[in-house]
């Protein structure tokens, strides 16, 4: 069942939004070479709090998980493409490496999800051109996110960018709705057919989240219950913004501005 959101519920969501994407910022400025995974969750902790805010992902539990998500930020590595846990202290950022930062917030009760992925100092000529593609990637599912278009029009349009570059989207990894939880219908997804899926219509609000892998479609668990990597161990990027639909197209909420 979709859940439609009030004028006033939105209106809410991008007041978090904003402070939501200010604190993804502050969290990217931290990201260097010999940081702490545990240091930039413990900075995002403080930040959300500072605001009078809450962690929408620590102790979340969903549906199949053995255990609650231990964390407030997924941090996820290289060829890690979503959901990696940054409560070890021995987890530490090298140079070259490419990090997603995903970050859900709780404002008012209501939750805004939104993920970056920003290189480690330097790095190499292929990890530029994927965060690249990625970053384009979420836009164009962004500008196919109107009402009257279908969640199957953002699939496609995420797909026209990444196809012919080399890269390949994470196999069955998706967007979702949230709002009054964190995951909600509609599904999302980032490999879509024009004019299938959910029609969009004003007062869904929808989280675009396109997974671009260096290598094969193809993902793998892990052994902590979350973490998702790439199954040829290659690296991903992970880009996300929250979107509301309106009458006249769309607002994206996770943004600053």
């Amino acid at each position: 069942m979709i859940n439609l959101k009030t004028k006033d519920e939105i209106q809410t969501m991008h007041e978090g939004g904003r402070r939501h994407a200010e604190i993804l910022r502050a969290l990217s400025e931290m990201v260097a070479p010999g940081v702490s995974t545990l240091i930039l969750e413990e900075e995002a902790q403080r930040l959300i709090k500072a605001h009078g805010d809450k962690p929408a992902f620590l102790n979340y539990s969903p549906a199949g998980a053995s255990r609650p998500f231990p964390a407030a930020l997924c941090v996820s590595i290289n060829e890690e493409i979503v959901h990696g846990i940054p409560n070890e202290k021995e987890r530490i950022l090298n140079q070259g490496d490419v990090v997603s930062l995903d970050l859900g917030l709780i404002h008012k009760g209501l939750i805004t999800d939104s993920a970056v992925t920003v290189p480690v100092g330097a790095v190499d000529d292929e990890s530029r051109k994927l965060l690249d593609v990625a970053k384009r990637a979420l836009d164009a599912g962004i500008r196919a996110a109107k009402p009257g278009n279908y969640t199957g029009d953002i699939g496609a349009a995420i797909c026209k960018v990444v196809g012919g570059t080399g890269f390949s989207l994470a196999e069955d990894l998706a967007g979702h709705g949230v709002g009054y939880s964190v995951h909600e219908d509609p599904y999302v997804p980032n490999v879509g057919v024009a004019g299938e899926g959910d029609e969009l219509v004003p007062g869904m609000v929808i989280a675009i989240e396109p997974m671009v892998n260096v290598g094969g479609s193809e993902i793998s668990d892990t052994d902590d219950g979350y973490t998702i990597v790439t199954a040829d161990g290659l690296r991903s990027a992970h880009f996300e913004h929250t979107v509301a639909i309106t009458e006249k197209g769309n607002i994206i909420l996770t943004s600053s501005e």
